[in-house]
């Protein structure tokens, strides 16, 4: 005799008898509303306190970090109050019944405490995306551990995936991966700042070297980090040779101009022509300023009215720059000028030369020097030059004050200073 098959259940119906038997249930709806009551009582107790606690923190004699710090714990008031509400409706419920079952909400208890021991244990990093990133994996972690369900949700993230070739990728391998690469990322890029400031500090080597030395120890620290992130998940580099050729035409053709300007900046400290602290001028562009930063794209220019240009380093490499500092600060400014004909010539090289001593800025040896440049059409013309060595003090200013002194000392000795006339004839018209 012939028995048939049982028929499959459809899943719609399976979902429904498991909601049935394990959610729509005295002892699930209790505790759900046993937890929708501690939200709302820790939710009302949050706005209730937020200000209050924000002004006290405000006016509390501590470091602008030690705030924020208490303001980001601030914000764990909510799941504090409400793990309070569960705590005491569970003793106030395992003293009085003790009938129902409240396992879930012990376990979501234990998840609570869990977010916020983390939070708060993870408040030394500084950055709010590393920070967030770090404690909610730390917690979805901790909290499968909590539910008892890591294993299944491994076994599951593990049976999805794909093969290339003979290597298999699940989504367990690329979520390790991106975990463990974030995470190395982080660690590099703070170990390369803690390892830059030492350098910066050593006296012994000079600041170009300082720089080139730091850029170094930060590549390095990030490379390493990519790919010990993408293999300890057990991804095999070997499958990016396929996209190769792609990427690197990619490249050369996308990332031109920061690949020019990574390695222009490299080579800007390894001849050592441009430093920070050298005053500089761009010929093409007329910036006039001192270098504040170099960074790996760019180098930060601070002009005198504290306007920062951020200038590709390739710019440095094509084109004519004017370093004022490179070598010996010490530099050369000239001021062309033109006298009345009537002047002598002897009495005006002499004024000029006393009157260029005159501002602080002005160096004694060399000392400044006037000759006559040639007759023109309507003044005889000079030119004075004199000495600095501070260009990053400005050349403008110093450049004026020797303009000043210029003035009064003509003004005194009654030097005119010539300008054109107009003369408009008045013909009567016959």
């Amino acid at each position: 005799m012939q028995t048939e098959p049982p028929v499959p259940k459809k899943i719609p119906d399976t979902l429904v008898s498991w909601f049935t038997e394990h959610v729509w249930i005295e002892n699930t709806l209790y505790q759900a509303a046993l937890v929708l009551s501690a939200y709302l009582g820790g939710y009302i107790f949050y706005r209730l306190t937020r200000k209050r606690l924000s002004n006290a923190i405000d006016t509390l004699p501590l470091h602008i970090r030690v705030k924020r710090t208490l303001h980001n714990i601030k914000e764990l008031v909510l799941p504090l109050a409400m793990l309070c509400f569960l705590l005491i409706s569970t003793l106030a419920e395992t003293t009085l019944s003790g009938n129902i079952d409240i396992s879930l909400t012990r376990a979501l208890m234990k998840v609570l405490l869990a977010w916020i021991a983390i939070r708060i244990a993870l408040q030394f990093i500084v950055n709010p995306l590393a920070r967030n990133f770090f404690s909610f994996t730390i917690w979805a972690i901790a909290a499968l551990s909590i539910l008892g369900i890591m294993d299944e949700t491994t076994r599951a993230l593990d049976s999805v995936g794909f093969e290339i070739g003979v290597f298999r990728l699940s989504a367990l391998a690329l979520i390790k991966s991106i975990l463990a690469l974030f995470g190395l990322l982080y660690l590099a890029l703070f170990t390369s700042t803690f390892l830059e400031r030492r350098v910066l500090r050593a006296k012994s080597l000079t600041r170009s070297s300082q720089v080139l030395m730091a850029k170094i120890i930060r590549i390095t620290l990030v490379v390493f980090a990519v790919i010990i992130g993408i293999t300890s998940a057990g991804i095999d580099l070997s499958l990016f040779a396929v996209f190769s050729g792609a990427v690197g035409l990619g490249i050369g053709f996308g990332l031109q101009k920061v690949v020019s300007n990574l390695f222009s900046g490299l080579l800007l400290l390894l001849d050592k022509s441009i430093e920070p602290g050298d005053v500089i001028e761009l010929e093409k562009s007329g910036t006039f300023g001192w270098v504040q930063h170099m960074g790996a794209r760019f180098i930060e220019i601070v002009t005198r009215d504290n306007k920062s240009y951020l200038i590709p380093n390739e710019e440095f490499v094509t084109q004519s720059v004017v370093n004022w500092s490179h070598g010996n600060k010490l530099i050369r400014l000239d001021i062309p000028f033109d006298v009345h004909y009537k002047s002598d010539p002897h009495q005006v090289i002499a004024i000029a030369k006393k009157a260029a001593i005159k501002p602080k800025r002005v160096m004694d040896t060399p000392e400044p020097v006037c000759w006559i440049t040639s007759f023109g059409d309507s003044s005889l013309n000079f030119s004075l030059r004199f000495w600095i060595k501070d260009p990053e003090g400005g050349i403008t200013n110093v450049k004026g004050e020797v303009l000043l002194m210029l003035w009064d000392a003509f003004k005194e000795n009654g030097i005119e200073i010539p300008y054109p006339h107009l003369e408009i004839y008045a013909h009567k018209v016959p």
